[in-house]
């Protein structure tokens, strides 16, 4: 499945590693010394709009200017979503 993370950027749900809000990311510096130390063209902003969240995938990183509780909830609606499909498909299957 995939999650928008706003603008026309869409990924896939299983490449995501972690989504960090901004003010996490701008009040710790292991974060801050990770994001500086990956290659410019390693990290995606997605909008000239204000960065509210850091979206770090198996590929890239992404700054979105969608909040993380947003992207959360696009994500797990994802997972319930492929968990119900999983289930549906066991009992088909039984």
């Amino acid at each position: 499945m995939f999650i928008h993370l706003g603008g026309d950027k869409v990924i896939r749900s299983k490449d995501v590693i972690t989504i960090v809000d901004q003010d996490t990311h701008d009040s710790s510096s292991i974060t801050q010394q990770f994001l500086s130390s990956r290659a410019e063209e390693d990290v995606e902003r997605i909008s000239s709009e204000q960065t509210k969240s850091v979206v770090v995938t198996t590929e890239k990183i992404y700054l979105s200017p969608i909040s993380t509780l947003t992207l959360k909830r696009r994500a797990q609606a994802i997972s319930e979503y492929e968990d119900y499909t999983e289930d549906q498909e066991n009992t088909t299957q039984t």
